[in-house]
């Protein structure tokens, strides 16, 4: 039976970045994570077996220097979630797609076949507005400086693709940014509609999420703040648009039987071993042409950075890392995505030790049909 995303079952844990080298883990340690199509299949199975909820990637198309070249290797997102979803059964699969780089008309279709291929249910989208500069150079597109002008490009973007699944005559659409004539789409997914998640964290990310998505997907310092920022922006979805979203955030695990060896790997991949080159590069990128990150937490973050891109760090026994989960879900998030070193190595152990802590605390709800797998 699908597991749907939008169930409103417990809280939600995914797996963040599988299909980029390195996954969050910026680190020049010989192990680190290859993003191979191999090892992304036998991570997506081990998930699907587990009882993951959801599989999120990032869309990549040049590296971030450094001696490894972080996120240099990135598995296409839609090609990937094909993939994915034929060789699963219950796992949510999103794609990540760039307004600005992909045609409306053609991520419709793309997005409606992977609803087909994973049986109705199982496809997401991940619309990003753009921030990457030298991506935008690589791809001969000028980005707009103004957030403003970025987003309401994604909206009309965002428009098309909805008017293509829920329309069945063939029409038009003129906008400022789309001229499009007798339009036609089919195959449309099922329902009319995917799960549609959305990164919110600039002024205009929240509303564009706020007004559109099924999830805002938020970074946070730490728990005791991330409760205002999700209680923030469930009131603005309902305030302004009449409508309930999912917060969700990000963390990163490192998860040991002792704390000491969860530490002790910590300083071996994320201090001794940083790619410093790349981390530098990245926060810089981050600090000039995004807003996921304040200055301010630009500028005490850097450790945290090498270990997991800026997003909660999640390390410790497994009574340590459940307790860590909780508190997220008690700060009022629905869920949250993780990342691993090697992702495919460690969540077994996670999976055997933390998902069942999570169960005992009311956090996670048992899978009925994984218990029948069992």
């Amino acid at each position: 039976m699908t597991r749907s995303i939008l169930d409103g079952r417990g809280f939600k844990l995914g797996l963040f970045s599988p299909n980029c080298s390195g996954g969050l883990a910026v680190t020049k340690i010989d192990e680190r994570w290859s993003a191979s199509w191999e090892d992304n299949l036998r991570l997506a199975k081990i998930a699907d077996a587990a009882g993951i909820d959801f599989l999120l990637p990032i869309a990549r198309w040049i590296g971030y220097k450094g001696e490894t070249n972080f996120h240099g290797h990135v598995l296409d997102p839609i090609v990937w979630a094909a993939g994915i979803l034929a060789s699963t059964e219950r796992i949510n699969v999103f794609s990540t797609i760039h307004t600005a780089f992909n045609h409306p008309l053609a991520v419709a279709k793309a997005i409606a076949t992977l609803d087909q291929i994973g049986g109705g249910g199982r496809a997401g989208l991940n619309i990003v507005a753009g921030w990457n500069q030298p991506e935008y150079e690589t791809m001969g597109v000028d980005m707009p400086q103004a957030h403003d002008d970025r987003y309401a490009f994604a909206q009309e973007w965002w428009d098309v693709i909805r008017d293509a699944w829920s329309r069945s005559d063939i029409f038009d659409h003129a906008g400022t940014y789309f001229n499009l004539a007798h339009i036609e789409s089919e195959p449309k997914p099922r329902g009319g509609r995917v799960p549609v998640l959305n990164a919110g964290s600039s002024r205009q990310g929240r509303e564009f999420a706020a007004r559109n998505s099924d999830f805002v997907f938020t970074i946070i310092p730490d728990t005791e703040t991330g409760a205002g920022i999700a209680a923030g922006l469930k009131e603005q979805a309902r305030a302004e648009h009449g409508r309930d979203v999912g917060v969700l955030t990000l963390g990163h695990a490192v998860c040991r039987p002792t704390r000491a060896e969860a530490e002790e790997y910590v300083r071996y991949y994320a201090e001794e071993n940083a790619d410093w080159g790349a981390v530098d590069y990245l926060m810089g990128l981050q600090g000039l042409h995004a807003q996921s990150f304040t200055p301010e937490m630009l500028a005490t973050m850097r450790s945290r950075f090498a270990s997991g891109h800026g997003s909660l760090p999640m390390f410790g026994t497994p009574d340590d890392v459940a307790d860590a989960i909780e508190r997220v879900h008690l700060a009022g998030f629905d869920g949250m995505t993780l990342a691993f070193v090697d992702y495919a190595g460690e969540l077994p152990y996670f999976a055997q030790e933390v998902l069942p802590r999570l169960e005992a605390k009311g956090v996670r709800l048992p899978d009925a049909s994984l218990a029948a797998a069992r």
